[in-house]
C-alpha cells in the first residue's frame, strides 16, 4: 500500500538542518561562553572551512560547525528495508550520515566549552522524531533519527583534516542513524510505434 507521506531524497540535508535546529536551540537557551558572545551551530561544507573569505565566510567567529564527510548505505538494514519494497511498492534505502562537529573561537577554553555544550545537547536528546525533525523530507510519523558519538581513531580524524587542507581542530564524530530515503518507483514510459492503418500500398490495386 502506498503512503501519502515518505521521508523522501531530501532527508539527507533535513538530518543535517535537524542538527543544526536542535543545538542551536540548546545554545539559546544557555550560551557556552556567555549572552555577549552568542555561539551558533552551522551546517557548512568543505568550501566554508576557508575562513580567510572576509564577509562571505559561512562560519562566524564563535560557532559549532555541523560538516557531513560521508554517506553511507547501512548493510545491515538494507536487506530488510529491500523487503519491504517488495511488498509496498517503493524504494527504502537506508543510510548512515557521518559528521564533524568542530569548535571555532578565539581561545582553546571557549572552543571546548563549545564543543562540551553541544555533547550535552546531543546526550540529553539523542532520539530525533516527531516535530523535532527539519519538515523538508515529508518524515513519517514514527521515524526517528538516532545521534551517537562515532568510534573514529585519530588517524582516520586526521586524514579527514587533510583531505580538506586544514590544520587539525578540536572536533568530535557523530553518526545519525537510520536515515531512511524512501520512494515510489518510477516506471519509465512504454516504448511504443506508430501504426497507420487504411493506406494502400505504393503500385497496389485500390
Amino acid at each position: 500500500m502506498l503512503r501519502g507521506s515518505v521521508a523522501n531524497f531530501r532527508c539527507i540535508s533535513a538530518a543535517g538542518k535537524t542538527i543544526e535546529r536542535v543545538l542551536n536551540a540548546c545554545f539559546d537557551a544557555d550560551q557556552p561562553i556567555s549572552d555577549q558572545r552568542p555561539t551558533r551551530a552551522v551546517l557548512v561544507r568543505s568550501e566554508d572551512f576557508q575562513r580567510n573569505a572576509g564577509d562571505a565566510a559561512a562560519i562566524p567567529g564563535t560557532a559549532l560547525s555541523i560538516f557531513l564527510y560521508r554517506v553511507e548505505v547501512n548493510k545491515v538494514m538494507r536487506a530488510a528495508w529491500s523487503g519491504v519494497a517488495s511488498f509496498d511498492g517503493q524504494i527504502h534505502l537506508p543510510l548512515d550520515l557521518h559528521y564533524l562537529l568542530t569548535a571555532w573561537a578565539d581561545n582553546a577554553e571557549w572552543e571546548q566549552q563549545i564543543l562540551g555544550k553541544a555533547m550535552q545537547c546531543i546526550e540529553a536528546r539523542p532520539n530525533l522524531t516527531g516535530p523535532v525533525l527539519y519538515p523538508t523530507a515529508d518524515w513519517t510519523a514514527n521515524e526517528a533519527v538516532h545521534l551517537v558519538v562515532e568510534d573514529l581513531g585519530i588517524d582516520s580524524l586526521m586524514r579527514t583534516f587533510d583531505s580538506l587542507a586544514l590544520d587539525y581542530r578540536l572536533s568530535v564524530p557523530y553518526l545519525a542513524r537510520i536515515v531512511r530515503l524512501d520512494g515510489r518507483a518510477v516506471e519509465p514510459p512504454a516504448s511504443t510505434s506508430t501504426v497507420i492503418t487504411g493506406l494502400t500500398p505504393v503500385g497496389a490495386s485500390p
